[in-house]
């Protein structure tokens, strides 16, 4: 079943867009119009409609059927791998990066049929999952593209899946995002006056921070019912709200996209010189994860560097 929230049907939505518009009643149907979308007939595909809004506004907020005996398993299984900081200090910032690998439930999320299904329809190739991210609080992560992490030759073809593993609310680390703004020229380092290398990212951010504000951009306040999916452009700008209420944990799951037949890189590492960052991503496969062989090792570390020397 696959079900694009209608925005009325989401009252974390409602509620969200009512304080945005304050007493501006033209301010609140302009706002009630990005979110106003429509629930899917079981077993259907998006709708022109759905996909419409997603390059509209550079984002869809999807009720994907999800059973929550996978998604209870996916926090279960998960929580003995976060580190030992967070397990004495529960609310301590921590992520598994590639939980794919040893919590097979991480990797049946990463490429549900229907997911895959509702990508390949907006990008128009097949997706390819690369990463995934288990969190179990909120990250309060500052405002980005995840053009400067990720990007494709051609352009756009990333893209990225925010699965709320519970209920997600201004309490406990809220998404924050700007719609529209995947409309937004890509910034490399270069064009904000940065060298290349995650030594700078600080000063990305804070660059990040001024042009948001030249530009008057409005931010939105994406909660998220338990199961359901938040589906990104690689260009919208986003981040995490504080996660207020330290009693309460926020877990969630992020799966990065790139889409076949494209190069792939890292723009952060990467300038216009033509000194470009080539990857060569493990992709996520329909069967459980088997760690590699010695010589399957040798073989992707030789196929690794032959891709990051390529003009």
């Amino acid at each position: 079943m696959v079900k694009v929230l209608n925005y009325a049907e989401n009252n974390y939505f409602c509620l969200r867009i009512i304080r945005l518009a304050g007493n501006s009643v033209e301010l609140f149907e302009k706002l009630k119009s990005r979110f106003k979308m429509h629930a899917d007939k079981p077993g259907q595909k998006l709708s022109d409609e759905d996909v419409a809004f997603f390059h509209k506004n550079g984002f869809l907020v999807v009720d994907f059927g999800i059973p929550d005996q996978l998604v209870d398993a996916v926090v279960e299984k998960i929580h003995p791998h976060y580190g030992s900081e967070f397990h004495a200090n529960p609310v301590s910032a921590e992520r598994v990066q590639d939980g794919w690998k040893i919590v097979d439930e991480v990797r049946q999320l990463a490429v549900l049929p229907q997911v895959m299904t509702a990508l390949e329809q907006l990008w128009g190739r097949k997706p390819l999952p690369f990463q995934t991210l288990n969190f179990p609080i909120g990250t309060s992560q500052k405002t980005h593209s995840d053009t400067i992490h990720f990007n494709s030759i051609p352009k756009k073809f990333m893209a990225g899946v925010w699965l709320a593993l519970e209920d997600v609310d201004e309490d406990n680390g809220a998404l924050n995002y700007y719609p529209g703004s995947h409309l937004l020229p890509e910034y490399s380092m270069q064009d904000l006056g940065l060298s290349m290398g995650y030594k700078n990212y600080p000063a990305y951010e804070k660059a990040i921070e001024k042009m948001i504000r030249e530009k008057q951009l409005q931010p939105a306040i994406g909660t998220v019912k338990k199961g359901h999916a938040f589906i990104w452009h690689a260009n919208l700008l986003h981040g995490g709200l504080p996660h207020e209420n330290l009693s309460r944990s926020r877990h969630s799951q992020v799966t990065h996209y790139y889409f076949e037949n494209c190069k792939y890189y890292t723009p952060m590492e990467s300038d216009e010189e033509g000194n470009i960052a080539y990857r060569n991503p493990q992709w996520i496969t329909q069967q459980p994860y088997k760690p590699p062989t010695l010589l399957q090792r040798m073989l992707r570390k030789f196929k690794t560097a032959k891709i990051r020397h390529q003009k």
